[in-house]
Order: C-alpha cells, then sequence, then structure tokens
C-alpha cells in the first residue's frame, strides 16, 4: 500500500492525537528491519509478558518470515515501513535498520503518534541528532537508544563506587572492542534464495545513494560507508555510551583519530583497525581502539583509571584493584650532603608519606571482583522501555543520550578522514564546522 505525502502526514497527525497505553493492556510493537540484531531484541522483549510484536518489516522476505515464526502468528508482514506508522493499534515500534534510515524512521515514527526503540548509533550524521531530539520534545514522544550495556548491575554498581570517589581521581580511561573474525568484521554469510526477487533493493537504498543491485551491500551493510559509520557507529558507541553514563558526561571536547583497512579487504571501504584520543571537559582523557584482527579485550573492555584504584569493567563483570603508590625518595635524597639528607628525614610531613616511615605490615584491601548474574542486559535495557512507555518518563538513554554517544563516533569517523583535530560545539550541540 502506497501513501501520498499529504495522505501520510494526516495519518501521523491523527497517531500523534492518540493517547498512552491503557495500565492493562499488553503494548503492541512494530518492528522495522529484522535483521540478525533484531531477532535477538525480538527474543529479549517477548520475554516481557506486557510486549506483543503485532507488526514485521523488511527489505529481505526470509527475514520476515523468521520474525513472524518468531514473535507469533499475530505478527502481520507490512510492505514498508509507513504502513507500520499508519496502524494505529501499534503503541511503539523498534527501529532495527541500517543507519542511514535512523533519523528519517525516528523522526516519522514519534510524529505518527509511536514510542520508539532505535538500535544504536542513533544517527547516521551528528546534525541529525539535533532534528530527533526537537521530534522527541514536540511530540512528547519516549525514545530509547540501543546500547545496552548500562542498563547491567555491574555498569551501575561501577558508577556507583566511582561517584562515591572510591577510585580517587579519574584522568585516564581505556576501552577496546575486538574481534578476530570474517563474521566479527561483518563479512556475514549470505541466504541462499537471496536475489532481486526476495530482496527489495529500492526499498534498502532509501535516501542512500542511487547503486545497482548488489547482495553484499544489503547483507553486510556495515562495511560500506553508504550506510555505516563501521567501527566507530557500532562498537565505539557503546563505548562512549557507558563513559558517558559512568562519568556524568556529555561530550568530547576534542577528538584525534586514525583508522586502516589491514587484512578484511573484500567488499569494504571502512577500516578494520581504528584507534581515537577524546579530551572530555570534565577532566578526563578516553584511549579507544578495536581491531578486527586480535581479539584480546574481546566483547567491550574498560579500565577506569583513577589516583586511589582501577576499574576493570567488562559485559557483566568488574574488578577494582586498589593503588598501593608510596613514596620512595631514598635513591634521591642520598646523593644529597648528608645535612641535608638528615634534615629532609626528619620533616613531618615526609615521614608521613616515604616507604621508609611505613612501620610495622598492614593489612590493606586488595582487588574486589563482581560478576552480576540475572537477567541479560538486552531484556534488562528494553525492560527500562517499556517502564518509559507506561510511565512516561524517559530512561537516561533518551534522544540527548543517543545523539551524544553516536556523535562521538561521528568525531572520531571526520578526524581518522580528515587527519585533523575535531572539535565539539557545546553551544551548537554539534559538531564544530
Amino acid at each position: 500500500m502506497e501513501y501520498s505525502r499529504r495522505e501520510f502526514l494526516e495519518i501521523n497527525a491523527a497517531g500523534a492525537a492518540a493517547g498512552s497505553v491503557s495500565a492493562n493492556s499488553r503494548i503492541q510493537f512494530g518492528v522495522i528491519g529484522c535483521g540478525a540484531r533484531s531477532h535477538e531484541l525480538m527474543q529479549s522483549l517477548l520475554q516481557h509478558p506486557e510486549a506483543v510484536v503485532t507488526a514485521v518489516v523488511d527489505a529481505y522476505k526470509g527475514r520476515t518470515e523468521r520474525a513472524v515464526d518468531r514473535a507469533g502468528k499475530q505478527a502481520r508482514v507490512m510492505r514498508d515501513y509507513r504502513e507500520a506508522l499508519a496502524d494505529k493499534s501499534l503503541d511503539a515500534v523498534i527501529v532495527c535498520t541500517p543507519d542511514h534510515w535512523h533519523k528519517q524512521m525516528v523522526i516519522e515514527a514519534m510524529r505518527a503518534g509511536k514510542d520508539v526503540y532505535c538500535e544504536k548509533p542513533l544517527t547516521f550524521r551528528s546534525s541529525e541528532g539535533l532534528e530527533i531530539m526537537a521530534a522527541a520534545r514536540e511530540t512528547g514522544r519516549m525514545l530509547q537508544a540501543g546500547s545496552q550495556g548500562m542498563s547491567t548491575q555491574a555498569q551501575n554498581k561501577a558508577k556507583e563506587m566511582i561517584k562515591a570517589g572510591k577510585l580517587g581521581r579519574v584522568t585516564m580511561i581505556r576501552a577496546a572492542y575486538n574481534r578476530n573474525t570474517a563474521s566479527g568484521a561483518w563479512l556475514y554469510p549470505i541466504p541462499p534464495d537471496a536475489s532481486p526477487e526476495t530482496v527489495n533493493w529500492d526499498m534498502f537504498l532509501g535516501p542512500a545513494p542511487k547503486r545497482p543491485f548488489e547482495l553484499a551491500r544489503f547483507f553486510r551493510w556495515r562495511c560500506f560507508d553508504d550506510y555505516s559509520g563501521g567501527i566507530a557507529t557500532d562498537l565505539f558507541v557503546h563505548l562512549c555510551t557507558t563513559i558517558h553514563y559512568l562519568m556524568d558526561a556529555k561530550m568530547p571536547a576534542r577528538a584525534v583519530a586514525m583508522g586502516e583497512l589491514y587484512r578484511w579487504k573484500e567488499n569494504r571501504d571502512v577500516p578494520d583497525t581504528l584507534n581515537a584520543i577524546l579530551e572530555y571537559p570534565e577532566g578526563f582523557t578516553v584511549n579507544l581502539s578495536s581491531t578486527f584482527n586480535n581479539e584480546t579485550l574481546g566483547q567491550g573492555s574498560f579500565q577506569f583509571l583513577g589516583t586511589e584504584g582501577t576499574l576493570d569493567v567488562g559485559w557483566g563483570t568488574l574488578k577494582y584493584q586498589p593503588e598501593a603508590s608510596v613514596e620512595d625518595n631514598r635513591w634521591i635524597v642520598e646523593s644529597w650532603p648528608k645535612p641535608l639528607e638528615e634534615k629532609y628525614w626528619a620533616d613531618p610531613k615526609v615521614r608521613k608519606t616515604e616507604y621508609k616511615f611505613i612501620g610495622a605490615p598492614k593489612v590493606k584491601e586488595t582487588a574486589l571482583t563482581f560478576k552480576e548474574m540475572g537477567l541479560e542486559s538486552t531484556v534488562a535495557h528494553l525492560g527500562h522501555f517499556l517502564e518509559s512507555i507506561r510511565s512516561r518518563k524517559p530512561y537516561w538513554e533518551d534522544a540527548a543520550a543517543g545523539h551524544h554517544a553516536a556523535a562521538c563516533a561521528h568525531m572520531i569517523n571526520r578526524a581518522a578522514r580528515t587527519g585533523r583535530v575535531v572539535e565539539w560545539d557545546f553551544g551548537k550541540d554539534d559538531i564544530r564546522a
């Protein structure tokens, strides 16, 4: 079914006027984009009894067939995302498409009266975040970005420890996200039945540059900068979301980066290795790194380095190591004239801090390790979204948080592409031109 622009605007206005979900009804979802991550989201969503998927949309028929198998027969296959947005029975949508579609679909969904869960990154270009935030304010719809790590109890425990001063002053953070497989480098297997008959190429392209039909671009879209920001928007967004959440930070003031394509050169134009440095006005620096050529540090790891301790944060794990630094200037002052050395050791301030005056052995706290148990992080994250739909109160990872995490990735990509320092304009809330 096709809609004229006028008809679609009329549908949007009607949807926006609709009320919130009633207290006793199940929340009806439409899923726009039914790729691999979307199926994980559906499985997590359906662990919540108050949610039901009643509409699915995708440009490949095989995905919608499997989505109906997964969600149930009540899930209707719709030809186009606009058909889902026009359905007044839908309370919310999950947008899990290639990045270049996010802004358009998210804004149109909110204007159609739908609450929106958008898989990260929220944006394809930094300036799109401003448009999305404006639409969220104007419509009053709930918007949650899908970077689920900060919904873990491990990361919330880390935030609590940092805020309580357990680490002292944190001035450096290291974060990495590494892989070492073809699939990890997004060279996914392509379904044998994929063809122009089963894939709607025009639906996939949408606002992207027009190109001839190509299965690799459709099924491995993260490899191409027409549809994705590569490592930065796929993986660094997760890292920046967590850093912003744990450190109560907004955006880096400056970014520098370098990226290169070393190994996975088949059908791609984005790097397989990327390194970046971000400087935050809150008083700390972040080192980000990712390679698809070694899996050490694996699926998202962090080190928060403070003057009083170090916090290693992983997916569902947390390890605290206190600092054990003690001044030991013996080798320096023993080269001084003897009277000056003796005077140095006699100073009460020195006697409180120097190693030689520590005295008898003491018991000191060493490493503490925490491991999370319970709901998987995506299940918990979608639970927060459902709570927002009911309460009409946004969760932390709202439009602004999604904009800022994605904008970090856009700063990094621009810095890597130009070889220049890229700055953030806090007045405009966008990358400095």
